[in-house]
């Protein structure tokens, strides 16, 4: 089965690569939370028909958000929400990047850093679409945090879903000649407000340098970095918002890593498929590759992208945001759209039924509802334990560039 190719990779690599990588604690609980998934060690029930064609045993899931088993329903229920709360006007994806001179204060400052650059987005783009030199207006922007890039490679960058609109005093106004913002003008912003948040961090005693770098070198980087180009890209315009939003809820859970990439987890290696995005082919999208790793090397780069416990890697500001409920309905009645009604919860059996699958708790011979006939109690006393970390080992941080390597 696909969705468990890498659980049965954890099973195989991942013992051994805990006693010789000094790995932060949520890794290790997430990656003990995938081991177990739908396994015996989290118990279950067992399932049959009354008329004795089948008999099965459903094994609880761990419910991690990293795991790409327990990904499918949540994903959907999140993307039924924001459905919902879109406006009916042109939307726009920005794409702010982090410079990779910054990876090794990132994997020292996960929480702290990503904190940083989910106001830095917001702050840089409402500050020029306030502006009516472009729009004039509050915009609705949701944004979504992703840490890798195709090979998993160490890559933050936050994607962003504008309105191609706002909210002035008392009307709707939309972005004019169907033109969101010049790159140009966003990039020197971003990089202002992001950089001049890091310094007052350090002083603050919020940061922790990397391993080998001083304050002072820190500071020199700082200011090198003040002086390069970021990368900001803003996407053509979209008549509607939902193709985005669709994008960003691909990798709101499950890891960056879709099962189904993986091709082969031989002894040693793992080879998985990937988009080269500097080699396009004749309609603009990256040349479809295949990359092997080793299985340390694999681990390794996938172990980056966990996040922090209680972090959320999507965030909505502006017209989206959480407490701007009255402003939405206002926005919403200046575009004709009827006002919000959030949509019923959508439970699993309606989702499979979406799919198109058969009802996952009926026969497939006769079609009886199957009945409960016995509880699985979960393996106490086999449970596979979480490895600790080596002395000395930093237990709330990712090793730097130069521990990983």
């Amino acid at each position: 089965m696909a969705s468990r190719i890498l659980q049965h990779l954890l099973d195989a690599h991942y013992p051994a690569f805990a006693q010789t990588h000094p790995l932060p604690d949520h890794v290790r609980e997430a990656v003990h939370a995938l081991r177990s998934c739908r396994t015996a060690a989290l118990g279950g029930h067992v399932q049959a028909c009354p008329e004795g064609h089948i008999e099965r045993v459903w094994y609880n899931s761990g419910r991690h958000r990293f795991c790409p088993q327990c990904t499918h329903l949540q994903i959907a229920q999140w993307l039924e929400r924001q459905r919902a709360r879109l406006l009916a006007c042109d939307h726009y994806h920005v794409i702010f990047t982090l410079p990779s001179e910054l990876n090794a204060l990132w994997l020292a400052n996960v929480r702290e850093v990503a904190t940083g650059l989910f106001p830095a987005a917001w702050a840089t783009l409402s500050e020029l679409l306030s502006d009516p030199k472009y729009l004039g207006a509050t915009p609705g922007i949701l944004a979504a945090l992703h840490t890798w890039g195709q090979t998993l490679v160490l890559h933050p960058h936050l994607h962003c879903l504008v309105t191609g609109g706002g909210l002035t005093a008392d009307t709707w106004k939309a972005v004019r000649n169907g033109y969101l913002l010049p790159a140009r003008v966003v990039m020197p912003v971003f990089r202002g407000k992001l950089l001049a948040a890091m310094p007052h961090a350090l002083d603050a005693g919020q940061l922790t340098l990397p391993v080998g770098v001083t304050g002072a070198q820190l500071q020199m980087l700082l200011h090198r970095l003040g002086r390069t180009k970021w990368h900001v890209q803003i996407m053509q315009r979209y008549a509607q918002g939902q193709g985005v939003a669709t994008y960003l809820a691909r990798y709101l859970r499950g890891g960056p890593l879709k099962p189904s990439r993986i091709v082969a987890g031989e002894e040693q290696t793992v080879t998985f498929r990937y988009a080269d995005n500097q080699d396009l082919d004749a309609q603009g999208r990256g040349a479809r590759k295949l990359l092997s790793l080793s299985a340390a090397d694999f681990l390794q780069r996938w172990f980056l992208h966990v996040p922090p416990p209680g972090f959320a890697v999507v965030r909505s500001y502006g017209l989206y945001a959480p407490g701007k409920r009255a402003t939405l309905a206002q926005c919403r009645q200046a575009l004709g759209q009827a006002p919000l009604v959030s949509p019923p919860a959508l439970d699993w059996q309606t989702y499979c039924a979406q799919q198109g699958s058969l009802h996952p708790e009926c026969c497939p011979v006769c079609g009886q509802r199957l009945r409960r006939t016995a509880t699985v109690p979960p393996e106490r006393n086999t449970r596979r334990p979480v490895p600790l970390p080596q002395p000395g080992a930093p237990s709330d941080r990712f090793p730097t560039l130069r521990e990983a390597a």
